[in-house]
């Protein structure tokens, strides 16, 4: 609320009171986004520093200041000499004005995306603007110096505006006010009694008892009003003595409550993704425990191996398993004996999986459960509460910026192997294949795909300064022939390109891709890495 007309209404006359005869001494910048202007009348000097960055626009006003002897600019150099008259706060607006008795004016617009300040020599001279990427605000008009019986007047009209709102609060009544209104039941009182609430909050903003500095949703504010935790309370009858308490305590602790809103993001997103990734993993087992396995299929085919004719396209047996007739489909170019051993095979695969599935979904469960964990910490350790302990925390548990920047290999929604310190990737499904060629997939890496058939698309990871050992093509060829149509052929031509030479044509379907350079080498479809099959 330290830009909020209503503090700036106490502010501007407090300002005028102190700096009326004083004259503009210097007027620099020595960092991005700050405005420093020294005022003096001959035996004592005032400073203020405008800081004008979106992030946290305000009005510092430090008891001294000592400029750089490098890497400082003089600014508007017009200003020098000036001497203030009066400081006057546009009406219902987030904006501060030095009227100086040339005529000159300086404005302080305090609009939190896009703060500025304009100097104009005369009211009608040409804009001078400090952030002059802001084009709009010479267009910005200085007001007139108001009289005291026009402030009054202002403050009446305020107070009227208030009793007609019933549904609709006056425009300076945000954030904070709003806040307090609804903490005090406005939403909930009836229509004829919110013109007296209004009224009330009203009076304490025109003539505040305290100053607030208050900590409100993880941010370090000022307020009029006694909001959220407050830290300090101020006399409420100098705001330049609030300002120079607010200002540096809010910049100091701004690096922790920046912090502790990027760890506690990050600690949501972990549980969110930890969450997500078990409830997939969770459906898929589902499916595989309800589907009827390939070992199920392979077990009736062999035994009832004699009753297959020959070249049969499919057969109905009676299941076993569950005493009800079951319709199996064959090959007819294919013995049923190597039908019901790939189907095997295949099962196996599915016990894998399905032991896999089992223990990604402890994993993730447990990582939700430590994330959620650390959030209940965050709001439970009283060390927590200052910046050094905050990144002893952090660091302890793991949190650390850098180290989670990028995911593990286990995180990736792909098939993963491992293979003399590269790693291969495979895709699931037409989709995943378009996720991993096109969103996951480096310039640099080598994709494989079996050749002339619908497969998956496979990705060896680049590793700067080693070429990738031709073992290592040759078993991530053998993955790209198994999950393929070709996954049964005694061997399998497999396409060898960078990712550079593979792109997207507009309009292909899921998984589609054209290949402008390759080579071509012959393996036998296979899982090298099952080492249940070596």
């Amino acid at each position: 609320m330290h830009t909020n007309y209503y503090f700036l209404r106490q502010l501007a006359p407090a300002l005028t009171e102190q700096l009326r005869g004083y004259r503009v001494a210097v007027c620099f910048s020595q960092e991005k986004d700050e405005l420093v202007i020294g005022l003096t009348n001959g035996s004592k000097e005032f400073w203020l520093k405008a800081q004008l960055g979106a992030s946290f626009p305000a009005l510092a006003l430090p008891e001294t200041f000592q400029r750089a002897r490098s890497n400082s600019v003089d600014l508007f150099p017009e200003l020098l000499g000036e001497q203030v008259e009066t400081v006057v706060a546009w009406p219902q607006d987030r904006v501060l004005q030095v009227n100086f008795r040339s005529g000159a004016r300086l404005v302080f617009k305090l609009y939190g995306s896009r703060p500025n300040a304009i100097f104009r020599t005369a009211p009608d001279a040409p804009a001078q603007l400090f952030q002059q990427k802001l084009v709009a605000d010479a267009e910005l008009r200085p007001q007139p110096a108001p009289q005291a019986a026009s402030q009054s007047s202002e403050s009446a009209q305020s107070v009227q505006s208030a009793e007609s709102a019933v549904q609709k609060l006056p425009p300076p009544l945000a954030d904070l006010p709003l806040r307090y209104l609804r903490a005090h039941g406005y939403d909930q009182a009836p229509p004829d009694a919110r013109p007296r609430l209004v009224n009330q909050v009203l009076a304490q903003l025109e003539k505040p008892a305290h100053y607030y500095l208050i900590q409100l949703e993880g941010r370090t504010r000022l307020s009029l009003l006694p909001l959220g935790d407050i830290l300090e309370t101020l006399p409420g009858d100098d705001p330049i003595a609030a300002l120079r308490r607010f200002v540096p305590m809010a910049l100091g602790r701004r690096a922790l409550e920046m912090e502790t809103k990027q760890l506690r993001q990050l600690l949501e997103r972990r549980a969110d993704e930890a969450g997500t990734a078990a409830a997939h993993a969770r459906r898929r087992l589902h499916a595989l425990a309800h589907e009827a396995g390939y070992r199920h299929t392979a077990d009736l085919i062999m035994a009832h191996l004699h009753e297959i004719p020959a070249r049969a396209e499919q057969i109905e047996v009676l299941d076993f398993y569950t005493n009800q007739p079951k319709v199996i489909k064959l090959k007819p170019n294919e013995k049923p004996q190597l039908t019901a051993e790939n189907l095997y095979r295949k099962g196996k695969n599915q016990q894998i999986e399905e032991r896999q599935l089992a223990e990604r979904i402890a994993r993730r469960e447990a990582e939700a459960l430590t994330a959620l964990e650390r959030l209940e910490e965050m709001d439970t350790q009283p060390q927590l509460a200052e910046l050094r302990g905050l990144r002893a925390w952090r660091k302890l548990h793991g949190l650390d910026p850098a180290p989670t920047a990028a995911k593990t290999a286990t995180e990736l929604p792909f098939k993963v192997f491992e293979d003399r310190g590269f790693t291969i990737l495979v895709g699931r499904n037409a989709v995943n294949n378009d996720l991993l060629t096109q969103k996951y997939a480096h310039k640099d890496d080598l994709w494989l795909h079996a050749k002339d058939v619908t497969g998956s698309h496979v990705v060896i990871r680049h590793r700067a300064g080693q070429p990738v050992p031709e073992p290592v093509i040759e078993h991530a060829a053998q993955l790209a022939g198994w999950y393929s149509r070709r996954q049964h052929d005694t061997l399998c031509p497999v396409t060898v390109t960078p990712k550079k030479f593979v792109r997207k044509p507009k309009g292909a379907l899921p998984g589609q891709v054209l290949v402008e350079r390759e080579r071509v080498v012959l393996v036998k479809p296979g899982n090298p890495f099952d080492k249940e099959d070596k």
